[in-house]
This record gives C-alpha cells, structure tokens and sequence, in this order.
C-alpha cells in the first residue's frame, strides 16, 4: 500500500512538471494511430513540395501528351494491363492523352495542399482576431459581427460556390490573373468567407470565459493597451483550440477541392488535380477501374489521415483528458 500511495505521487509529481506542450506530446506519442497518420502526413507534404524535382527525376511531366502509349484500335484505350502500368509509367496513363498518372497525382496534391492550408492560414488569421475582438469589446460590435456571422453562415455553400464561380472567376482574369492562377484565388477566397465565422464563434466562445480570468483582469488593472491584453495574454491560451480548428479544417477543404474539380467548378484543364482525375475516370472504370482506385485511393488515405491526426490533436490538448499514459 506504501509503495502504490508512493508510486502515484512520484506521477503526480511528474504530471504536474509537464508543461501543456509537454503533456500534448506525450498523449500523442502514445497513440499509434495518430504517430503513423502523421508520419504519413509528413510524406505527403514533402512529396508535394518536392514535387518538380521528383517529377523531374523520373524524366516524367503531367502535362505531355504521349500518344505512343495508346492503343488506337481500342479507341486511344492506353496499351497493356492496368491502363498501361510499366517502369516508364508507375500508374499508368490516361485514356485519350497519354499522360502519366502518377505526376498528376503528385501535381495534384501539391495543388490540393497549397489549397487547403493557405485557405486555413487566412481562416484562423481572420476568425482569431475577429472572435477576440468581438468578445473581448461586447457591445454594438459584438452584436454586428453576430449578425455577420449569421448572415454567412445562411447561405448554402455548395450552390454559392457554384453560381458564383464563373463570375468571380472572370473579374479575377479582368484584373490580370491567368485562369488556372484566378480557379486558385477564387477556391480560396470561398473557401475563407465561408470558413473564418465557424472559428470566430469558437474563438469568441473562449474569450468570454477568458476575459473574466484573473490574469486579464491584473492586465487591465496594470493599465495594460488593449492590444497588449488581446494578443499577449489572451491569444497565447487560444492556441488548443486553433491548432485542432485548422487540423480538422485541413481535411475538409482538401475534400472540398477535390468535389468542387469533379463537378467541374474548381481547377480545370490542364492543371492536374484529384477531383478532375476522378471525374474523368468514371467514363472509364469498367475498361481502367485503376483510373480510377488510384487517385481515390490516395484522396481516401489523406483526408482519412488528417481526420485521425486531427482528432488525435484534439483529445491530447484536452485538459480533461486521462492522466494514465
């Protein structure tokens, strides 16, 4: 009995020494599910950033036609098995043109990514600061950017992104942007309309616990600028709920993306990206069904591994979480 009572304490002394960041760490590290995703994230995110060379290397480009490796009697059908898997081309190639599957994957998620955490990046900017101010002020200004948020968040987002797109992505070439640089802008700048009042709410949630915390009020006393209070006491324990916001957002616009390209309202010809591939092999699937597991393999495994490393994220930042690692 002497040695259990002994036993916890020594761990409650070593849980109460771990810093939040410390504590998150090891709650990670022991969930294996979460280590692989993240491994396998961080794979991704290197291929795609390190896609032109890779590419390159393997004397590949997504964007050659090759019509030696199609067979024209069968309708420009690519030669041999699996839709014309070999050493020269690791997935195949597509029907009718000739490219190679897998630089277009390896593009397409170079452009998926780029997407996705760029939108993230102007989303948590936006609904942080917005939710902060909005709580922390109260008020007329609270109650405006209420309204706002509720006003954004009535329109349905999938008709909005369809309607507005030809539109929007005409005046963005009026003002000098190419088509395939205007489809990028404009899934964006959606994209974060519709996304920074979901964090703003969460945000603002928060502040309105914080705000009544006794460091806040020692800061105001102190006579502290409202900046300083807002964004070096306040935004330093807002982190949690950022990082697993953007971790869970990450996934959802990667999907996003890739509907939004199959319905053909989001990158177009001849910008390679997942959700056009997996639109055009559908017309293919009893002939090529590799057309089309592969890019859906890949889409399935990365969006599944955000989700797990996100939820992961989410339960080893909660302060209620178990204390037996």
């Amino acid at each position: 009995m002497a040695l259990e009572t002994e036993r916890m304490t020594t761990g409650d002394k070593q849980f109460a020494g771990l810093s939040l960041r410390a504590l998150a760490w090891r709650r990670l590290r022991r969930d294996k599910a979460a280590m692989v995703a993240m491994v396998f994230l961080i794979f991704v995110t290197l291929v795609a950033i390190f896609t032109p060379l890779i590419v390159g290397a393997l004397g590949l480009d997504p964007y050659e036609f090759d019509q030696s490796t199609l067979d024209p009697a069968l309708g420009s059908i690519p030669s041999g098995a699996w839709g014309g898997i070999s050493w020269e081309h690791p997935f195949g190639v597509e029907p009718l043109t000739g490219r190679d599957i897998f630089a277009r994957l390896l593009y397409g998620a170079r452009i998926s990514i780029f997407i996705a955490s760029t939108s993230v990046l102007f989303i948590v900017i936006i609904g942080t600061v917005v939710g902060i101010v909005a709580a922390y002020k109260g008020g007329w200004l609270d109650t405006v950017i209420g309204r706002l948020t509720d006003l954004i968040l009535a329109f349905p987002f999938l008709l909005i992104l369809i309607a507005l797109s030809p539109v929007l992505t005409q005046r963005l070439e009026a003002i000098g942007l190419g088509p395939e640089f205007s489809r990028f802008a404009y899934l964006i700048i959606v994209f974060v309309v519709f996304g920074w009042p979901y964090l703003a709410r969460l945000i603002r949630g928060q502040v309105l616990s914080l705000r009544e915390r006794e460091f806040v009020e020692a800061a105001v006393a102190t006579g502290a600028p409202t900046r300083r209070i807002l964004f070096r006491e306040i935004l330093p324990n807002l982190w949690a709920p950022i990082i697993v916001y953007a971790t869970i957002s990450l996934p959802t616009l990667i999907a996003a993306e890739a509907v939004l390209s199959y319905l053909g309202v989001g990158i177009i010809e001849p910008t390679p990206s997942w959700g056009k591939m997996l639109s055009d092999s559908v017309r293919y699937f009893v002939i090529i069904p590799s057309y089309l597991f592969i890019p859906g393999t890949v889409l399935f495994l990365v969006v599944y591994s955000f989700n797990v490393f996100g939820d992961a994220i989410r339960d080893a930042l909660d302060p209620r979480g178990s204390r037996n690692y």
